[in-house]
């Protein structure tokens, strides 16, 4: 896949990393800062919760593959298993709570730390219940959804990661506009590892929006954003009007924005992405996501290749990798019995 598993989630880390730098800074302070500060990443550079809930994600979507390709057509049990996995990243956060003991995650140590952790993700995960399309476990449409949802795209075929990637969002966020990007966000990645037009994805995947109820604020925000990144104007007040990126579906346009108009420059599009004065982590992890696999892991500076856990990352990248290939590739008709 010419590196687009080790893109996809390196690259979402660096964003995260990047981003999690300026997160609490506006526009104007960020810019006193200076650009060269900003952009340099020191050796084990700091992730924040982003990056760890998409590792969390990632080994339980790995764990549900351990049971075998029935278990994983069975997508409440997939959801299960993910759940499962948040809860494991709660007890990382300081959170008395029973888990599982299964997985490996809660053996290192560095994700032993609190990096700013999503008050809705702690308070849905803290109920004990888990959230559902169905039965919504709150209102919130806050970007923690859509921040972790790579892995499903990178795993699954693009529509099953659409649907899984909205309810795995909905465990924590029960606003459409909480899930719906999560699940356009998996969608985009997944048709990446096939396709090489990014603009024909993101069409793709706005077709499947509008035949879905609530997603309207969804599909304006994509189409804001392809609307914006080709017209003039500096970057700051094009993102402005796209939003700070608090909410999911601001978090999506923002980085579709950027995604498409510096879509051959890696780097130049994680600076943009995490410009502004939201919710800059975020913004700059789904643009590091959506370039790295587009492009896969060579369109990455060698130079920001130095955040923490990297081995970890390129490890389950790798590992993901050869679970679509058996699940996907070698067995398609497994997906759609």
């Amino acid at each position: 896949m010419n590196g687009k598993f080790r893109g996809c989630l390196l690259g979402g880390a660096i964003g995260d990393s990047i981003g999690w730098k300026v997160e609490f800074l506006t526009y104007k302070e960020i810019l006193r800062q200076g650009l060269k500060k900003i952009s340099k990443l020191e050796r084990n550079a700091e992730i924040t919760d982003d990056t760890q809930l998409t590792l969390f994600t990632a080994e339980g979507l790995i764990l549900a593959c351990s049971s075998g390709t029935s278990a994983l057509l069975d997508i409440s049990y997939v959801v299960q298993k993910v759940y499962e996995a948040y809860r494991r990243w709660l007890y990382t956060q300081g959170y008395r709570v029973e888990i599982r003991e299964e997985g490996w995650l809660c053996a290192v140590k560095q994700l032993h730390v609190q990096r700013a952790p999503g008050a809705t993700c702690i308070s849905a995960l803290m109920s004990g219940r888990m959230g559902t399309i169905e039965e919504p476990i709150n209102n919130s449409k806050g970007s923690g959804g859509i921040m972790r949802i790579a892995p499903v795209g990178l795993l699954f075929p693009k529509d099953l990661a659409f649907e899984l990637g909205c309810k795995i969002a909905a465990i924590t966020h029960g606003h459409p506009s909480g899930y719906y990007p999560a699940g356009t966000l998996a969608y985009i990645i997944s048709a990446l590892l096939e396709e090489n037009d990014l603009s024909k994805v993101i069409s793709e995947i706005l077709s499947i929006l509008q035949k879905h109820k609530g997603t309207e604020e969804t599909i304006e925000a994509i189409e804001k954003a392809i609307k914006y990144s080709k017209r003039s104007g500096d970057d700051f007040s094009n993102i402005t009007e796209l939003g700070q990126g608090w909410t999911a579906e601001e978090a999506l346009s923002i980085a579709v924005y950027c995604a498409l108009k510096y879509q051959h420059n890696f780097k130049k599009a994680v600076l943009t992405a995490v410009i502004h004065d939201g919710d800059s982590d975020t913004t700059g992890a789904i643009t590091g996501n959506i370039l790295g696999v587009y492009h896969g892991v060579k369109c990455i500076p060698w130079s920001w290749r130095r955040v923490e856990l990297t081995s970890i990352i390129l490890r389950t990248s790798d590992y993901l990798e050869k679970l679509r290939k058996i699940f996907v590739a070698d067995k398609p008709k497994l997906w759609y019995k």
